[in-house]
């Protein structure tokens, strides 16, 4: 096990080396000169010798006057000590830009996913135990159609029945906007807002899930272990939920780790229909913007969130099955 997660490790510098190499790359070739953005706005307030001054300082403080090679080595050192540069937009570092719309996607994919397990695994294991019946027959039916069914579409239909044709919750963003509310108001506020994006990304995840668990769960129930169970009389309940459910966690489990992992990543096609101020929409944001030194930041991590789930991916498959030896 040791040796193996070593080796992992190992093969998780590399790739994470080679592709922060890439992307660096492909970041200065976009068009755009982040040092220019952050003067342009004194142009027309300054002479045209004080302007360009200000646009060398803005250069050598972005360290753009440098050789590509030194501007990625420095680059990658001050990442790895947590340092991950200026940001030429808000003028703030991208450290401390990150942090809030990170509390609120987190915030927001953790709801998701609590409520999308609680609705999809009972949903699933039904679907199984009754198959070909009519109620297998409509989690099919349904499933289909939110699997088909792009979420931006979701999201517009959601949008339209429930915040104009019946105005139950906000069209978008966090807070209501001029209310200025505190303490126990501001956090039902913000739940209130949390409602809407909530809804569509669980009705959008609802299928996969849901089919997943039902086709795992049917495969463990035709196994011969399961059979035996119930020629020794054992009652349906616990041929299911014991022997059947236990083994078809192990396709399930990957799955799960995933969405743990991908409480930190942001949902760029919610966050920006319902402007809801997370790592998204940041993303998004930053490359409108050309504010690039942000947007290479979140694609690091965004890679280093990856590779950390498929190592954790691994681990998890080798506790809850022990046949699983990992080399």
């Amino acid at each position: 096990m040791v040796k193996y997660i070593l080796k992992r490790l190992a093969y998780m510098v590399i790739v994470f080396l080679i592709l922060s190499v890439l992307l660096f790359c492909l970041f200065k070739m976009v068009p755009g000169d982040p040092a220019r953005m952050m003067v342009e706005g004194q142009k027309m307030s300054v002479s045209p010798e004080k302007y360009e001054m200000l646009y060398q300082e803005a250069r050598a403080r972005l360290g753009l006057d440098k050789p590509l090679v030194i501007q990625y080595f420095s680059w990658f050192g001050n990442m790895l000590r947590g340092d991950f540069g200026y940001s030429s937009v808000y003028r703030i570092p991208v450290l401390d830009l990150v942090g809030p719309p990170m509390r609120n996607t987190v915030c927001l994919n953790l709801v998701y996913y609590v409520i999308l397990f609680l609705i999809t695994i009972p949903l699933g294991i039904k679907a199984a135990v009754k198959q070909n019946s009519p109620f297998d027959t409509t989690v099919q039916v349904t499933t289909i159609i939110g699997i088909s069914i792009p979420s931006f579409i979701t999201a517009l239909i959601f949008i339209f029945l429930f915040a104009i044709t019946l105005p139950i919750f906000p069209i978008s963003g966090m807070v209501t906007t001029g209310a200025g509310y505190t303490g126990l108001r501001a956090v039902i506020d913000y739940l209130y807002h949390l409602c809407l994006p909530v809804i569509v990304m669980v009705f959008a995840g609802l299928g996969g899930l849901t089919r997943y668990v039902r086709g795992a769960l049917l495969d463990a129930l035709s196994m011969d272990y399961v059979r035996t169970a119930r020629a020794k009389g054992l009652r349906e309940k616990t041929v299911i939920y014991k022997h059947a459910f236990r083994n078809a966690l192990i396709p399930i489990t990957g799955y799960v780790v995933g969405s743990i992992v991908a409480i930190f990543g942001g949902s760029i096609i919610i966050e920006t229909l319902f402007s809801w101020k997370g790592v998204g929409k940041l993303l998004i944001d930053s490359l409108n913007q050309q504010d690039y030194t942000v947007a290479l930041a979140m694609q690091m991590f965004y890679i280093l969130l990856a590779l950390a789930a498929n190592l954790i991916t691994d681990l998890c498959y080798c506790l809850v099955d022990p046949r699983i030896k990992l080399e």
